[in-house]
């Protein structure tokens, strides 16, 4: 690739042969990998409790929270495309800060996914339990640990396969996703036309804007911040994408803007349709809203498709988490047994210790019902800031090590624009939600929760990364 090549093997690049995985991922593969990743539960259902918070201007936090996403997207952009690996924003912490710092953002990542793959499968199985009693009446339904063990097992499956088959199929469950959306979206403008019977239209949910005045615009910032979570898988799957330099920069430019119009698009139907008050049904603001435009059955069939968003989520989780292990294995931070691949190339060891924590953490649930979950989604709850924190501070490192290094050189085939404007912007915005968090009590409790687990992390890292003999640089290998 000319100037934007990277160095031929090096005692610095991770090791290859039996450990390495291919670049097997289509260019739309990872497109839609990123988009599927995004558009979870957090907007099928938890979008809600945002309306239900501050009303109509919680389309403010979503365009702050949206505003933030693009500028992180591009900055996993810029990183992604000068070194695309599977260790992600791991290695590139590494990179910029040393190996305790990409010990800690590796496993703090690792440990967020594995529990929330767990908290996946068991809300997918209690919505799907909820959808069969609904529909089947009297007849017995599978208990909920069972339906839960059985999306592990299913997904478990699918993440064995070749990357290449893996990626396919999750580009078409991302697609039912996206095609959804698009149809409530669609929907939802022939209602505010008045093109729907039964609903005059209109904008008049817009005249009491902010009810619960910018003490509710904070407190809904702090609920859709976290339901952007999940873009970020386009960093670990750059390692296994086809010609990664281009395809980052395309899934990137591509996956920002449309994430920021499904979810505000979707959004400004749910609070012109909806009151605050009636936002957060136990089936949803978009079942809500599709009852209101009189459409049969539209409860069950939007928490079916909650239950496809859960699923795949929990798909890409599995397979961002096992990749990210196992990159931390090739650096000799992770048992050595973990490096190996399988005759496809996929890191089996990775995935089956993977979703062991999952399936360990659904029978727990099952025994001690609402506790398990809850106090691991608190201890976990605040990793997507502590992420987001590494890659602002290892791009702004990164960049001005490259620049100085190599001047004049572009040194990359994407980079973040308006440099370094848009980058110090984007650490005051991630400033100010952790300003907003500490003054929220549940909020503060979950990021207290997650520092405490980083620094429990990053001590076991000081004396791990002692031990290893891996240098400090971590390189992707683009000559394959």
């Amino acid at each position: 690739m000319n100037a934007q090549r990277a160095p031929r093997k090096t005692s610095a690049q991770i090791p290859l042969e039996s450990t390495s995985t291919v670049r097997g991922l289509k260019p739309r593969q990872l497109t839609m990998m990123g988009l599927g990743g995004a558009i979870g539960a957090g907007l099928f259902l938890g979008s809600g409790k945002g309306v239900a918070v501050a009303g109509p201007a919680i389309l403010v936090s979503y365009i702050v929270a949206g505003a933030l996403v693009i500028l992180v997207m591009w900055m996993i952009g810029e990183l992604s495309a000068a070194n695309p690996t599977t260790g992600a924003f791991s290695a590139h912490a590494q990179n910029a800060f040393g190996p305790v710092a990409g010990y800690t953002v590796g496993w703090l990542y690792w440990v967020q996914l594995a529990v929330v793959t767990a908290a996946e499968a068991n809300g997918a199985a209690t919505i799907l339990t909820g959808i069969l009693k609904n529909t089947m009446g009297d007849v017995t339904v599978p208990p909920t640990w069972l339906l839960s063990l059985v999306f592990m097992t299913l997904f478990t499956t699918i993440n064995m396969f070749a990357v290449s088959k893996y990626g396919e199929f999750e580009f078409w469950f991302a697609f039912i996703k996206v095609g959804v959306i698009l149809a409530f979206l669609v929907v939802g403008v022939l209602m505010l036309i008045g093109v729907v019977p039964g609903h005059e239209g209109g904008l008049s949910n817009f005249a009491d804007f902010a009810p619960t005045g910018v003490a509710g615009v904070g407190a809904g910032l702090l609920i859709v911040i976290f339901a952007f979570g999940g873009t970020e898988i386009v960093a670990i799957a750059a390692g296994e994408t086809v010609d990664p330099q281009r395809s980052v920069a395309t899934a990137i430019r591509t996956v920002a803007w449309r994430i920021c119009l499904f979810y505000i698009g979707s959004v400004f139907i749910i609070v012109a349709v909806l009151k605050p008050s009636q936002a957060d049904p136990p089936e949803g603001p978009f079942a809500a809203v599709l009852n209101v435009a009189g459409l049969p059955a539209a409860g069950n069939i939007m928490a079916l498709i909650a239950v496809f968003a859960l699923l795949s989520a929990l798909n890409a989780n599995i397979y961002a988490a096992s990749r990210m292990m196992h990159s931390l294995a090739q650096r000799d931070y992770a048992p050595a047994a973990i490096k190996r691949t399988a005759r496809n190339s996929v890191p089996r060891r990775a995935v089956l210790l993977t979703v062991s924590f999952g399936f360990v953490a659904s029978i727990l649930e099952a025994v001690f019902p609402g506790k398990v979950l809850d106090t691991l989604l608190s201890i976990v709850g605040s990793t997507i800031i502590i992420i987001w924190i590494s890659v602002a501070a290892s791009q702004i490192t990164l960049r001005h090590r490259r620049e100085r290094e190599n001047p004049g050189e572009r040194a990359s085939t994407y980079r973040m624009p308006l440099f370094p404007f848009l980058s110090y912007l984007t650490v005051a915005l991630l400033a100010v939600i952790v300003v907003v968090a500490l003054f929220d009590p549940a909020a503060r409790t979950q990021l207290l929760l997650t520092v405490a687990a980083t620094t429990l992390i990053a001590v076991t890292g000081v004396f791990v990364t002692r031990r290893t003999t891996q240098p400090a640089a971590v390189h992707a290998n683009l000559d394959e």
